[in-house]
C-alpha cells in the first residue's frame, strides 16, 4: 500500500481534522447502497432487454447498470484499484480542487469545505469523460467498463477530465477551505 495526500471536495456532510475513513470490501460509499437497491432491476433488464427497447429507465437505474459493470470488469481485471462503490474522489492540487468545488456550487449540490488527505491505501486516476451511459446490453457496458478502467487516450478533441478515485485508510489532516452550504439546507 502506497500513502499519498490529495484534496477532496466534501459534498456529503461536513468533516472533521483526524477523521479517518476506510473503503475496503468492506466498507463501501452510499453509492453502493443506492446500487444494490436497484440490482434486481439490472438483472431482470439484462434477462429481457427486450422489453425494455422503449422505455425510458430512471436515472438511478441507469447508473446501477454502469456501476455494475464497472464493478464486474474492476474485481475480474484490476482488482489493485478501488472500487467506485467505496471510494472517495480527489484531486492532485487545491486548484483542480477549487474547480470541482465551484462545479458542485453550480450544480447547488451541498458544498462545505475542501479537505487535504492523507491516503494509505490505493488509487486510480482515470478520465471522467469516460463515465458512460449505460445500456440495456450488458455486453455493452461490460465492454465501455473495460475501456473505462484501461484508460486509453481520448481522440484529440475531447480532452479528459481527471477524476482520482481512493480508497484504503483515508485520514483528515487539513481542514483547508471552508464553504456555506449553498443548497439551502
Amino acid at each position: 500500500m502506497e500513502t499519498f495526500y490529495g484534496y477532496h471536495v466534501v459534498t456529503e456532510r461536513p468533516m472533521y481534522l483526524g477523521q479517518h475513513i476506510v473503503f475496503d470490501e468492506n466498507h463501501r460509499s452510499g453509492v453502493y447502497q443506492r446500487v444494490m437497491e436497484r440490482k434486481e432491476m439490472v438483472e431482470a433488464i439484462y434477462a429481457k432487454p427486450e422489453e425494455y427497447e422503449l422505455i425510458e429507465l430512471e436515472y438511478p437505474v441507469v447508473v446501477a447498470l454502469r456501476e455494475l459493470a464497472l464493478e464486474e470488469v474492476r474485481k475480474e481485471k484490476y482488482p489493485e484499484y478501488p472500487s467506485r462503490m467505496g471510494c472517495l474522489y480527489v484531486s492532485e492540487s487545491m486548484q483542480e480542487a477549487e474547480q470541482w468545488a465551484d462545479y458542485f456550487i453550480s450544480l447547488n449540490r451541498p458544498t462545505f469545505q475542501i479537505v487535504k488527505l492523507k491516503v494509505t491505501g490505493s488509487r486510480f486516476v482515470g478520465d471522467a469523460t469516460k463515465c458512460f451511459h449505460a445500456t440495456i446490453h450488458k455486453d455493452e457496458n461490460l465492454e465501455m467498463a473495460e475501456k473505462y478502467w484501461r484508460n486509453v487516450e481520448n481522440s484529440s478533441d475531447e480532452p479528459p477530465i481527471k477524476e482520482i478515485l481512493v480508497g484504503g485508510d483515508i485520514e483528515v489532516v487539513e481542514l483547508v477551505k471552508e464553504y456555506a452550504d449553498v443548497s439551502g439546507n
